[in-house]
């Protein structure tokens, strides 16, 4: 079983200063880069996901913009894997499910941001792909979301989302747990 990093949308414009900032991005990006570290000394796929907006009347993610760009803490090598994506879920219409194939890659540890957009939903594509899902909670973020008159905190969101994708879609574990286990 072969086991491959995915960072997932880990761009500009959801940090500090960008369209759409979210809560912890930059904590989360502190520990992907703990993760890809690990990766690369390991010599493990690293696949990284970009999202560029072709929605009209898209706020962020524009192309040709600083906050399209990945974010300083995750910038890829030249050797790892760039996908580019349009929606939500990595897998529809991108070429992540045919390079995963190809290269007999069956396991994801799962990085990124939206917890409660891009990352649900890729974890659950990939699970109906047939992949066993890696989420490590402590290198994902969100943002405060509204509903009627009411607003979840983006703890709230996060902790509701990892405890919905922990169990039948992925285990959700922590960069501390992902640094001790062999993936060799």
């Amino acid at each position: 079983m072969k086991t491959a990093l995915m960072v997932i949308d880990v761009q500009n414009d959801y940090f500090p200063n960008g369209k759409m900032e979210l809560s912890d991005s930059i904590p989360a990006s502190i520990q992907i880069k703990k993760i890809l570290q690990h990766f690369r000394n390991e010599a493990l796929p690293i696949i990284h996901i970009k999202h560029i907006s072709t929605r009209p009347g898209s706020t962020f993610f524009l192309p040709d913009t600083f906050g399209v760009e990945f974010q300083e803490n995750v910038l890829p090598t030249s050797d790892e894997k760039i996908i580019i994506k349009h929606y939500p879920n990595s897998f529809r219409e991108t070429e992540l499910n045919s390079y995963l194939k190809d290269n007999h890659i069956s396991k994801l540890v799962i990085t990124g941001m939206m917890t409660h957009m891009c990352i649900d939903t890729t974890v659950r594509a990939a699970y109906d792909l047939g992949y066993e899902c890696i989420v490590v909670k402590d290198c994902c973020a969100t943002k405060i979301l509204k509903i009627d008159e009411d607003e979840i905190s983006a703890e709230n969101v996060h902790n509701a989302f990892m405890a919905a994708l922990n169990g039948v879609f992925s285990k959700v574990l922590t960069t501390k747990l992902i640094l001790e286990m062999p993936f060799k």
